[in-house]
């Protein structure tokens, strides 16, 4: 079995060559990693905000954590205007 020598960026900035001991080689393609924009992520943050509080709209007043899911709607729904948004999201029981 052959094992990987050397990596080389060709004259394509897209590609990367692998070369083995044997001297086989395999070009790469580099797909560069793109990160979502702080817009995107504050986006995605108050979706999944928005599928939290759906998902505890209709708790019963007699569900044996009844007010900790109370709290955590408040915290939910206070959670864009923190300074911790959208990095730490609310937790139940916190």
């Amino acid at each position: 079995m052959s094992s990987l020598t050397s990596i080389t960026a060709l004259d394509n900035s897209n590609l990367s060559r692998h070369l083995f001991d044997d001297g086989s080689y395999i070009d790469m393609q580099v797909v560069p990693t793109i990160e979502p924009t702080s817009e995107e992520i504050a986006a995605d943050a108050r979706a999944w905000r928005d599928s939290e509080l759906r998902a505890t709209d209709n708790t019963p007043s007699d569900h044996s954590q009844y007010d900790a899911i109370i709290a955590y709607r408040v915290s939910l729904r206070s959670w864009p205007s923190q300074e911790s948004f959208p990095a730490t999201k609310p937790t139940l029981g916190s």
